[in-house]
């Protein structure tokens, strides 16, 4: 039985918001066509049909969609997966994620989310001010009052979700409002994505994380999500739950943790196929799913360029602890969590002060779900 995971972006890199850091936007910029605009159904029939060539039954698929702004192919279009899916004839589990603005969502897109058991990432930066500084629409507007609807949609359909924010510079001295946040409108799970600056960029932005206010927001969170826990009060954070299924249960469950990058398989519009969400340039452009099964497009030689391309770690690598455990992490993150050129390495600071309450963590989570069992 094998997992096979596909990111696919419907939409290509068109948006109804203009977020101050998207990276897509960027990457999109950097290309010879910005938007291949909407993937059409003869695309998307061959994607799906492509796909399960290296299917067995037994198999799990995850099918997961972003952008841009996924939701602007429309409702139709998703149909159009899930009736193509359906008329595949090998027994493989699929699993459905989408990730959106949550600007475009109403009761039929819960319906039809609720019916196919779609997990939604919805993207909320963790406090109304932060939230409305950088994610605003064509006209400037912040969206906050906007997500919240959607967040309270998703709540009364009983549709399953994570809060994505966006850790930028200035809302990593924010923890402990984040915290509260979250608290408040009851988000049990969230991711929290580190700001990059741009591909291209010849100067700092005023919003990439660096790796010391990624230690410092993490420091404030750990401490106060440990001390919840300890009240029997769980909310998911996934770098904790990454960090615990690596070290405690030898369970790889994000890409890059181990500083060795994998393929992705990232469809774009046009059918496309790139090995990571960072790189989808005309450079690493590995095929066309219309022409190429996944096991073909992971054999082109792009693919195992991709794979084998690393820089070279900084010094203070050669002499970590941790080495093993990160490898350098992820490239593509490398400033924002990693070594700096003050040789400051903040996922080095957050895993010495993570690996002693590893224990602890751990006596806390077996309290909680002795308390939900009762």
């Amino acid at each position: 039985m094998k997992h096979i995971s596909v990111l696919v972006k419907p939409a290509s890199s068109l948006c109804n918001l203009r977020c101050k850091y998207c990276f897509y936007a960027n990457v999109s910029s950097l290309r010879e066509v910005r938007s291949y605009g909407k993937m059409t159904e003869s695309v998307t029939e061959k994607m799906i049909e492509q796909i399960f060539i290296d299917l067995e039954d037994g198999d799990h698929l995850t099918l997961a969609f972003q952008g841009g702004e996924p939701t602007l192919a429309g409702l139709d279009y998703y149909r159009k997966v899930v009736a193509c899916v359906k008329a595949q004839g090998k027994r493989v589990q699929v699993h459905y994620t989408i990730q959106t603005n949550g600007t475009l969502i109403n009761e039929r897109w819960c319906e039809f989310l609720k019916e196919n058991e779609f997990l939604v990432g919805v993207s909320i930066d963790g406090h109304p001010e932060y939230h409305d500084l950088n994610r605003v629409d064509t006209k400037g507007t912040g969206t906050f009052q906007r997500i919240i609807l959607t967040k309270e949609l998703f709540d009364r359909y009983q549709i399953d979700y994570n809060v994505l924010c966006t850790l930028t510079n200035p809302l990593g001295k924010e923890a402990k409002k984040v915290w509260q946040f979250l608290q408040k409108h009851k988000i049990q799970y969230v991711q929290f994505i580190p700001c990059l600056d741009d591909l291209d960029t010849q100067t700092r932005s005023s919003y990439a994380l660096t790796p010391k206010r990624f230690f410092g927001f993490y420091r404030q969170l750990l401490s106060s999500w440990l001390a919840e826990l300890e009240k029997g009060n769980y909310i998911s954070v996934k770098l904790f739950d990454d960090l615990l299924n690596l070290l405690v249960r030898k369970q790889v469950t994000a890409c890059g943790i181990l500083g060795s990058c994998q393929v992705q398989y990232v469809i774009e519009a046009d059918g496309s196929v790139y090995p990571c969400d960072f790189y989808v340039l005309d450079e690493y452009r590995m095929g066309y799913i219309q022409e190429s099964s996944l096991k073909e497009l992971f054999n082109q030689d792009i693919s195992k360029k991709f794979v084998c391309e690393k820089p070279a770690l900084p010094e203070k690598c050669q002499s970590c602890p941790f080495k093993n455990i990160c490898g350098g992490g992820c490239k593509r993150m490398k400033d924002a969590i990693y070594v700096d050129e003050k040789d400051y390495c903040g996922y080095q600071e957050l895993l010495q002060l993570f690996l002693p309450k590893v224990n602890q963590i751990l006596d806390a989570l077996q309290n909680v779900q002795k308390g939900q069992a009762e």
